[in-house]
């Protein structure tokens, strides 16, 4: 077992009071740029397929360069018609398995498992096995999915999945417990268990999106919301409800998480270029974008580098020695919006 975060919970890797924590987010490719685009089809994969050859090296480079955590989404079914993108690649539990064995700074989190597609029970234990070798460095992030062809595949009613995330996540937790394992219809089998138990009782979750799910659900239920990128305005606004609602439950402030798709500059002064849920940036002004997001109420920010148009280990050197170390200095509150808003939705 990993033991280097024993005595830290996972999402106090990423939830530091007065310092926003960056993560990355995989594939750890060029996929989405000019040069990378060139490299795919030379390479004959199909168009959404990242290069994941050097990935190990490049997972273990983030794990010692201050980063707070690596990201993984959950895309059973590569559907190049409908979604272009294939994902993540790996199936994300083998893939935490494999983090769990070759990282030990990062928190590992997902964003997000699709709840519904898969029966609790072995969700439960799939985490568990997880975060135990992690020494509790796991970040349950749950989705309901957004992806109707995944439902029909496996039988199950796309139009219930919002009630089936909240019976999951609750017969999840129960199976957590000592005491029992339940067995769906509000019984217990007193002789039962389910092994290994979260390192530290139970697991931190997250949702991405809104889980089908209402806004008070989620402050009630979950840690933390993990939203899509967007204005700084609306972020701001989102951060302080979920904050609002949670203090009303009696809560934790929580943990509110977002994403950029950064595309970094030689130049560390060049301006940004935007793009799609976020742009092409040099260091300087991408260091003030993050301060606003900071002050908007983002506690982590994902960022995606499969846009970049340069190596991905001068990047995260980059990150290492001149990003990194100038963030968080300062306590998260209102900041003057800039001049000029640049992630496009």
């Amino acid at each position: 077992m990993n033991t280097n975060s024993r005595h830290t919970t996972a999402l106090g890797l990423i939830n530091r009071p007065g310092q926003l924590t960056l993560g990355i987010e995989l594939p750890l490719d060029n996929d989405w740029s000019p040069e990378g685009e060139a490299r795919r089809i030379a390479d004959g994969r199909p168009h959404g397929v990242p290069d994941l050859s050097p990935y190990p090296e490049l997972v273990r480079q983030i794990d010692v360069s201050g980063f707070a955590a690596i990201w993984m989404r959950d895309v059973p079914v590569f559907d190049p018609r409908n979604f272009g993108d294939a994902g993540s690649i790996y199936d994300p539990f083998v893939n935490l398995g494999f983090l769990a064995g070759v990282t030990k700074h990062v928190a590992l989190g997902t964003a997000g498992i699709v709840l519904p597609l898969r029966h609790p029970m072995m969700v439960a234990k799939a985490a568990a096995s997880v975060d135990h070798l992690s020494g509790g460095r796991l970040i349950l992030g749950l989705a309901s999915g957004d992806r109707p062809v995944e439902y029909p595949l496996l039988g199950i009613d796309f139009e219930g999945r919002g009630e089936t995330f909240r019976q999951n996540l609750a017969y999840m937790r129960d199976a957590w417990k000592d005491g029992g394992l339940p067995l769906g219809d509000g019984r217990i089998a007193a002789e039962l268990d389910l092994l290994p138990k979260p390192a530290r009782r139970t697991i931190p979750t997250i949702i991405a999106g809104n889980g089908r799910q209402s806004d008070e659900w989620i402050a009630g239920n979950m840690d933390g919301r993990f939203v899509y990128p967007g204005n700084l305005d609306r972020m701001a606004a989102q951060a302080a409800e979920f904050r609002r609602l949670r203090a009303a439950a009696g809560l934790d402030r929580g943990v509110f998480i977002s994403a950029f798709h950064l595309d970094l500059a030689d130049d560390p002064d060049e301006l940004p270029t935007p793009r799609r849920f976020g742009a092409r940036i040099g260091r300087k002004p991408f260091l003030d974008h993050l301060e606003h997001l900071h002050g908007a109420g983002v506690d982590h920010l994902a960022v995606l580098l499969r846009p970049c148009r340069r190596p991905l280990p001068e990047v995260i050197d980059e990150f290492a020695r001149e990003i990194l170390p100038r963030i968080g200095k300062t306590a998260a509150g209102p900041r003057p919006s800039p001049d000029k808003e640049f992630v496009h939705e």
